[in-house]
């Protein structure tokens, strides 16, 4: 037999570790093109990106400090899969430049 004053259990929590991870997933993901924090590297790739020009690989490394294949990777990883961006890329007399497509 229990004793009153043993834990209660919250009718809202979760009741297995996998929904406490997919809880976590959905409360760190963030919202399809999210805004990002004026003054961090992530808004000044953003910001040569929304040009009508876009921006080339060497402008995205010298605005970050970054070498290509970071910047590569950011523009894969968190601005198409994590904040839902559509980057295009596009190779015009052997240059490529990225942007946000609308």
């Amino acid at each position: 037999m229990k004793s009153p004053g043993g834990p209660v259990a919250d009718a809202d929590a979760p009741d297995t570790a996998s929904q406490v991870s997919e809880e976590v997933a959905r409360s760190n993901s963030a919202t399809p093109g999210a805004a990002f924090r004026d003054g961090t590297k992530g808004a000044a790739i953003v910001e040569l990106l929304r040009r009508e020009a876009g921006a080339a690989l060497p402008d995205l490394m010298a605005a970050t400090g970054w070498q290509a294949h970071s910047v590569r990777g950011f523009l894969s990883g968190a601005l198409r899969k994590k904040h839902g961006l559509n980057v295009a890329s596009e190779k015009a007399d052997g240059i490529r430049r990225y942007r946000i497509a609308v």
